[in-house]
């Protein structure tokens, strides 16, 4: 007999090809534009640091401009690409894409790693391109351990994961933290320790795991400290940061220059392309760990402002995605993406104003470079889908 329900529009191809055009009208717009002008602003706080630096830009004012703008197309691509593929078929890959995350890890401890600003933590590419894979542990381990977490409470066999469930994301999340750690990697080590931090908050595990891993982790920086297991350059960010007065002209100052430009802003900065810190170069990295100076300087405390509220109404959104989705998989994916994006962003601007260690975390969105840019997106791209693919009861 002639199966009329094969053809109906919400079921077999037709109806998936609808599901899609309506997914447009179910993404959360404001999260989506935040995103979006943070990308953008930065591309103008990028050009403003970098159209005189000739060393930099290979002659071409517009050399890191365009190439941000090209990377937050890329990016933008794979969020797209992560919306249309969903969350929830991306779950079945995890075993793959960690895997591979894994073997890049790694990979940055064979000769063909590249040590960028004294730490061995990049793959250089061929074509003058670099990636830096601890980039993309923190989609893995966020996913892989959301997957371990959730199982068993979503199939309904218990309310909250058990001992031997955290055990086990505990180990998946490990291993790359482990090789991350080797590089040595400390600015990623913090984010993804957040990282697993959130993700056990938002999974309901007993609260025993989470008290255990801080008192793990003071012991651990106390252990790494006496055991003299640091690098001489991050011996020295710390000691700078306890004592800011410390070899200013030295290990102290980025951090200093990085406060007089900041401090120089005033309410409403000395206009864009105006700053004489910025203009007279004396911000180091300043297109990238210290991108938020040239807001300071140029823009003022209201444009620096404006950056943070965007930050906000990032992180704002993204807790209504995990607070709204009905399922635990999708809540810890989301909890995962919050801390990472919360702690990142606290980093970076704490340390250009004094208030943390130096570490060379990206600032999201906003700094250059590639492979935190294509991470980032990617992360938007799952709570979007988290958003879209939820219950039509759980919409408000």
């Amino acid at each position: 007999m002639f199966n009329v329900r094969r053809y109906a529009p919400e079921t077999g191809a037709w109806g998936k090809l609808m599901d899609r055009d309506s997914a447009v009208r179910k993404l959360d717009w404001p999260l989506l534009l935040s995103c979006l002008a943070l990308s953008l602003l930065g591309s103008l706080l990028i050009f403003s640091a970098t159209r005189n630096r000739m060393e930099l830009n290979h002659g071409d004012p517009y050399y890191f401009f365009l190439r941000h703008l090209l990377n937050t197309g890329i990016g933008l691509t794979m969020a797209a690409g992560t919306i249309w593929l969903g969350h929830r078929t991306l779950r079945g890959a995890i075993p793959v894409l960690y895997g591979v995350s894994v073997v890049l890890a790694l990979l940055v401890l064979t000769p063909i790693g590249a040590t960028i600003n004294g730490s061995r933590s990049w793959l250089a590419i061929p074509g003058g391109f670099s990636l830096q894979p601890a980039e993309f542990a923190k989609i893995t381990i966020t996913l892989g351990m959301a997957m371990i977490l959730a199982s068993r409470v979503d199939a309904g066999d218990t309310p909250h994961p058990d001992h031997r469930t955290v055990v086990q994301a505990l180990g998946l999340a490990a291993v790359p933290v482990l090789v991350i750690l080797l590089m040595p990697d400390l600015g990623s080590i913090m984010v993804l320790g957040a990282i697993i931090l959130g993700v056990l908050l938002a999974s309901g595990a007993s609260n025993r795991w989470i008290l255990g891993l801080l008192g793990t982790g003071v012991v651990g920086c106390l252990a790494i400290w006496q055991l003299n297991l640091l690098d001489e350059y991050q011996i020295a960010r710390f000691a700078a940061f306890a004592n800011p007065s410390l070899d200013p002209a030295g290990v102290g100052y980025n951090t200093n220059q990085a406060r007089i430009a900041i401090g120089g802003g005033g309410l409403t900065g000395s206009g864009l392309f105006h700053g004489s810190q910025t203009t007279g170069q004396f911000v180091p990295e300043q297109q990238t760990d210290f991108i938020f100076t040239v807001a300071g300087e140029e823009l003022g405390f209201l444009g620096a402002g404006l950056i943070i509220v965007l930050l906000g109404i990032v992180m704002w959104r993204a807790c209504r995605i995990a607070r709204e989705t009905t399922e635990l998989y999708g809540t810890i994916v989301a909890a995962g993406i919050i801390a990472w994006f919360a702690f990142q962003a606290f980093e970076n601007i704490g340390m250009t104003l004094g208030i943390m260690p130096v570490t060379g975390l990206p600032l999201p969105f906003v700094s250059y470079g590639g492979t935190s840019m294509f991470a980032v997106w990617i992360a938007i791209g799952l709570l979007q889908s988290i958003r879209v693919e939820r219950p039509v009861s759980a919409s408000r």
